[in-house]
């Protein structure tokens, strides 16, 4: 198929409309729009974003296919009439509804049905459209939903269901009692629903035997987990990761964790067994969270923030920063009068 051919099967601006709002200032509602861009790489069906007036200048200047920017980044002076070979379309939030429509003009990739490579046991219920890649093992019991893609490589153990329209990347473990939900994007190397880290110590001889580590781990809806992260299954009971929720590459969650719906964890986070973080919070990189930690709805943990076992943190919309996590202004004045007393004159030695 040619490009023009590809391009004819894209939709129009009018299309991008209709599904995700927004009016269109100026510009041809049939012209088709087939993949996002920048200013640099911008071409005549391609669309770019605008999030500041300079931004949209730039934008305007690249000559694309569609512009997105909001009402209050207008110049005063902007006249339709003078940029006739670019579409301008105006929402409230443009950066989110651009990130939609890329999704949209994302090429959906056919259903391959099961590589001759592939073990499937003959229990396993695949739903018919779902594609099983090159040396997939699924053992007894597994269920993979509707438009479902397991790539090279992955491993899920007896008894995991996994939704539909959901991603599992190469060399993906999940292992039994794991359950995902839809649309649940699970990033190469990922390894979900192994033991979580629980011993007891015999105080009498100092071995250490395994606490039972038979629960369950619940991966809702709309879920992202990056590479090589791991979840572990609850100890007794389940481990949790709500709705919504997106996690970077290199996380680790403990034991019987309830991850809440929307939050956001960069790379390289903790998160110790038996702790609960709040809907919407975010956590930057680095992040440290002992065990038995509650952090609240909407609480923003700076990068390398660390909250200590059994804490609580209920302080919502304002940045924490440090270890113990504390108030940012608080961190950066504690810093700074630390930086002062080691800046002063050292006695001499002999006084």
């Amino acid at each position: 198929m040619s490009d023009e051919e590809q391009t004819l099967l894209k939709p129009t601006i009018s299309d991008l409309i209709a599904q995700l709002g927004g009016s269109l200032l100026v510009g041809d509602p049939a012209r088709r729009i087939d993949h996002p861009a920048q200013p640099a790489t911008a071409q005549p069906h391609s669309m770019l974003f605008a999030e500041s007036g300079s931004a949209l200048a730039d934008a305007l200047a690249a000559q694309p296919g569609l512009v997105v920017t909001a009402p209050r980044h207008l110049a005063s002076t902007l006249d339709p009439g003078s940029i006739p070979a670019t579409a301008v379309l105006l929402t409230d939030q443009p950066r989110l509804w651009f990130a939609r429509a890329a999704q949209l003009l994302r090429p959906s990739l056919p259903a391959q049905g099961i590589h001759p490579t592939a073990v499937v046991h003959a229990t396993a219920i695949l739903a018919p459209d779902a594609t099983i890649g090159p040396c997939a093992v699924l053992a007894e019991g597994v269920r993979v939903g509707a438009r479902t893609r397991i790539d090279a490589g992955v491993v899920l153990q007896s008894g995991v269901i996994v939704g539909a329209d959901c991603h599992l990347w190469p060399r993906v473990v999940v292992y039994s009692g794991t359950t995902l939900g839809n649309r649940v994007t699970v990033h190469a190397g990922a390894v979900l629903g192994a033991d979580g880290f629980g011993f007891v110590r015999d105080r009498h001889t100092g071995r250490y035997t395994q606490f039972p580590q038979q629960g369950t781990l619940l991966v809702e809806d709309d879920v992202e987990i990056g590479a090589n992260s791991t979840i572990d299954r609850g100890a007794l009971a389940a481990t949790r990761i709500g709705s919504g929720t997106k996690l970077d590459n290199l996380i680790h969650i403990g034991h019987n964790c309830t991850i809440g719906q929307n939050v956001v964890m960069a790379s390289l986070c903790g998160i110790s067994g038996s702790s609960e973080i709040g809907d919407g919070a975010v956590l930057a990189g680095q992040v440290g969270i002992g065990d038995h930690v509650t952090i609240g709805p909407g609480v923003i943990l700076g990068g390398q923030a660390g909250v200590l076992s059994g804490k609580t943190v209920t302080t919502t919309g304002s940045v924490l920063w440090g270890t113990p996590a504390r108030p940012l202004r608080q961190y950066l004045r504690e810093l700074a009068t630390l930086t002062r007393l080691t800046r002063r004159p050292q006695r001499n030695e002999q006084e």
